[in-house]
C-alpha cells in the first residue's frame, strides 16, 4: 500500500470521529445559539435532531456550505503541503514544527502531519461553530429587543386562527418564533401548524 492509500485510509477511518466531532459542534452552536434567547434547546431536541443540527448548520447557506469544503480541502492536502514546505519559516510557525519530534521516519512525520491537520480543522471548525452561535445568538436577542425583526412569514394554525411571524427556527417537533407586535419567543409544536406562508420575501421582489 503505497502512502497516498495508506493516508486515504487513515482518512476514512477518522470520519466516524470527525462527525461526532461535528454533532459536538453542532449541540454547542445551538445551545449558544437559543441560550442567548432565554432558550434550552436541548429540552426541545430528539436525538435525530442532534444528530442532524451539524448538516443543518452547514447546508442553511451556499456559503457556509463553499467554506466547510474548502476547509476539509485545505486539511486533505494539508500534510502534502507541510511535508513540500517544511523549509519555511512562516509554515514552521504557524503549525508549530519547531515542536516535532526528532529522528522520526518518513511514515511517523507524516502521521505527525495527519495529526496537525485533524488539529487544525479541528480548531477550524470550533471556531466557526461557536462564532456562529455566539453572533446569531446575539444578533436575534437584539433584534428581538430592539423590535427589528422582519415578519415575513404568516402562521396558520390547524384552528383556522392566523398571525404574521419571525421564524428564529425549527427542529422536528417545535417551531420557535416571535409574533409581530410581541417581543416574547414562543414555542409552538409543530402539529399545531397547519402551513407557513412567506408574506415577505426580498427575492420574490
Amino acid at each position: 500500500m503505497d502512502d497516498n492509500m495508506k493516508f486515504t485510509y487513515k482518512i476514512e477511518n477518522l470520519l466516524p470521529l470527525g462527525y461526532l466531532f461535528l454533532v459536538i459542534m453542532g449541540i454547542l452552536k445551538e445551545s449558544v445559539f437559543y441560550y442567548q434567547i432565554g432558550i434550552n434547546i436541548l429540552s426541545y431536541s430528539s436525538i435525530l435532531d442532534i444528530l442532524i443540527s451539524p448538516i443543518s448548520t452547514i447546508t442553511s447557506h451556499y456559503i457556509i456550505l463553499i467554506y466547510i469544503v474548502l476547509l476539509f480541502f485545505i486539511c486533505y492536502n494539508l500534510p502534502s503541503f507541510i511535508t513540500k514546505n517544511t523549509h519555511k519559516q512562516w509554515v514552521q510557525k504557524i503549525f508549530e514544527l519547531k515542536n516535532t519530534p526528532a529522528n522520526l521516519s518518513t511514515s511517523e512525520l507524516r502521521n505527525y502531519y495527519i495529526f496537525i491537520s485533524v488539529k487544525f480543522i479541528a480548531m477550524m471548525l470550533l471556531s466557526f461553530y461557536l462564532g456562529f452561535g455566539l453572533y446569531g445568538g446575539k444578533s436575534t436577542a437584539e433584534k428581538i429587543r430592539d423590535g427589528k425583526l422582519e415578519y415575513n412569514y404568516q402562521l396558520n394554525y390547524t384552528t383556522g386562527e392566523s398571525e404574521n411571524v419571525n421564524i428564529i427556527g425549527s427542529n422536528s417537533a417545535y417551531y420557535f418564533y416571535v409574533s409581530k407586535g410581541n417581543k416574547n419567543v414562543k414555542i409552538i409544536p409543530v402539529a399545531t401548524i397547519k402551513n407557513l406562508e412567506i408574506i415577505n420575501n426580498k427575492m420574490l421582489k
